[in-house]
């Protein structure tokens, strides 16, 4: 049997044994699975490493801590018993024994920061005082190898050697390794911010001075201040913050060479700025130098003002001054916060004197005597509790600032 012309076209038919058995349509075939692509998940970002820092525990991953003291101001008395015969490396001066003890501290610290108050002589001279200082250039030196990383160098004895002087302090503070800021070598300097790093975050330190004590200010961009009143600028100083923040700063410390000599008490004219810059929302911290004694800490908005730092070292004063003698070392810790913010965690300050065993030297008197007894045990209780009066005296202990015992960390 045969299907003709008109069979059905499509249809397929099996035949046994010669015999037509059946038909049936042909089998459509299934169509291929579809194959679902995916993105495989993405490898998740590893916990950032803690970074607690230096100082005390950290509270959070990150912390960081900066350490400051007051002027560094040298008259005779103070650098001749530190003469050398000349090195091959040219220094006329070994000033590290007069340092040496401030060390312990800076070393527990991320970021520390000191204030060149007067210019630097060439090598060899001439050396000069009061009033208008030229300093010998071995200060830097020993300043570096006691931790200091960062000198601000706005004070009202800026020029007391000229743009000359100035130059060559800038000089020599980059000779060292030592960053600066407050004073400048070119126009349009003084518009940047200076920016450093300090255990993974970016630090700017912005500071002023009230004063060049009437020299001549040959160039009004060389000096952070200005010919007019208010002295300190504190728009400027707002300004050049908010650039450092739009540069990445993660922190940002005010410092203003300001207050009246032999006080121990702010000015109202000090208050005012520091609250100020703070009211800006700007700065983390602000602190002051310049009135040769120590002055209170305020708990201000949440945050830290110090109002004086006293020297860090100095030439004894008479009795009358006897606060020109008396330091203060502090040092504040910032945490990081989940959400990226920074908030204060940690003040602590130490008081030091500026003699042990009859001769000059940094020594801290706070109470566990970690360079033992500097003058006598009266005295430096004296100094200590003194110094605990005035720091104290805004409020400072109640918002939680305490004594640095570097012995306990």
């Amino acid at each position: 049997m045969r299907l003709g012309a008109g069979g059905i076209a499509g249809i397929a038919c099996a035949v046994v044994v010669g015999a037509l058995v059946g038909c049936a349509p042909e089998p459509v075939p299934e169509p291929e699975p579809a194959v679902e692509e995916t993105t495989p998940p993405p490898t998740p970002e590893p916990d950032p490493e803690p970074s607690p820092g230096a100082g005390p525990a950290c509270p959070t991953d990150h912390c960081v801590s900066v350490a400051f003291g007051g002027d560094l101001l040298f008259h005779e008395g103070l650098w001749s018993p530190f003469a050398i015969p000349t090195s091959e490396a040219g220094k006329n001066f070994d000033f590290a024994p007069l340092f040496e003890g401030a060390k312990p501290y800076l070393d527990r610290s991320d970021l520390a920061i000191c204030q060149m108050e007067t210019p630097l002589a060439a090598p060899g001279g001439p050396y000069l005082g009061y009033p208008n200082f030229s300093t010998p250039p071995e200060v830097a030196d020993a300043a570096k190898a006691i931790g200091f990383d960062v000198c601000t160098t706005a004070s009202n004895h800026s020029v007391d050697m000229g743009h000359e002087g100035l130059v060559r302090t800038l000089d020599t503070l980059d000779e060292v390794g030592i960053a600066h800021t407050g004073t400048y070598r070119a126009e349009g300097e003084r518009d940047v911010p200076l920016i450093v790093e300090a255990n993974g975050a970016k630090v700017a330190i912005i500071t002023s001075t009230f004063s060049v004590n009437g020299n001549y200010n040959e160039f009004d961009w060389q000096v952070d201040y200005r010919d007019e009143e208010p002295r300190v600028d504190p728009e400027r100083a707002i300004a050049k913050a908010t650039k450092a923040r739009e540069m990445g700063a993660d922190l940002v410390i005010g410092v203003q060479h300001i207050g009246e000599e032999y006080w121990s008490e702010p000015t109202g004219g000090q208050i005012e700025l520091a609250h100020q810059l703070h009211d800006s929302g700007q700065f983390d911290f602000v602190y002051q130098h310049h009135a040769h004694s120590i002055q209170p800490f305020e708990h201000y908005d949440g945050r830290w003002i110090l109002y004086g730092t006293g020297n860090f070292i100095s030439e004894s004063a008479p009795p009358a001054q006897r606060v020109n003698n008396e330091f203060l070392l502090s040092r504040i810790q910032f945490a990081e916060q989940p959400d990226g913010s920074w908030t204060t965690n940690d003040l602590a300050w130490t008081a030091a004197t500026n003699q042990q065993n009859g001769g000059y030297k940094w020594c801290s008197v706070a109470s566990d005597a970690p360079q033992g007894v500097c003058q006598t045990p009266e005295f430096d209780a004296d100094v200590r509790e003194r110094t605990r009066a005035t720091v104290d005296s805004m409020g400072a202990a109640q918002a939680g600032a305490r004594e640095w015992l570097i012995t306990q960390e």
